[in-house]
């Protein structure tokens, strides 16, 4: 399977650079076709089920070969973005179900999040403001900013064919 930016005709990559996916298209640089495997899990839409989408993603990203710290900024971005999708798509009240797949290469790891609940547009989140005190700093925003901050692309797609598509990608760290 070939990850391509045509995956993501509807809407631009939402990053911290402003940049689109065309901009970048060097993620699956030398990265023959055959390198890259896909896996599919369906969860259920509730809080009891994060450990498992944390376990089934956090497999793709060592397989990806991401370094350990990379594996945690997986699983914290990944437990981030279902628990929205637990809380706001879906209202906390357990129904719907999170479809994610996991796009595997040596590097990047790619994850999919699907969701079918109350459409979300990242555009409609404030950045938080870091430089007041907890009192007084205004609710949301901080899960999408720390999200952001732990992954190298965050992607989202929303229509009413495919639903809410939140599509993150974490590349290997390279030292130096």
């Amino acid at each position: 399977m070939d990850i391509s930016p045509t995956q993501f005709k509807r809407c631009d990559l939402v990053e911290a650079t402003g940049r689109s996916w065309w901009d970048d298209s060097s993620l699956m640089d030398n990265v023959p076709n055959n390198a890259v495997s896909s896996r599919t899990a369906v969860f259920p839409g509730r809080y009891g089920s994060l450990d498992e989408v944390v376990d089934f993603v956090t497999g793709a990203a060592q397989a990806a070969s991401v370094d350990a710290d990379g594996v945690n900024a997986v699983q914290l971005a990944v437990d981030e973005a279902c628990s929205n999708i637990i809380g706001h798509a879906y209202g906390g009240g357990g129904r719907g179900e999170i479809e994610c797949t996991c796009h595997t290469a040596h590097d990047p790891c790619t994850v999919q999040l699907r969701d079918y609940g109350s459409p979300f547009d990242p555009s409609w989140v404030s950045d938080p403001d870091l430089e007041c005190d907890l009192e007084e700093r205004g609710e949301g925003g901080l899960g999408l900013y720390i999200m952001r901050r732990l992954v190298d692309k965050i992607h989202f797609e929303c229509s009413s064919e495919s639903g809410n598509v939140l599509t993150m990608v974490k590349r290997q760290e390279t030292s130096g």
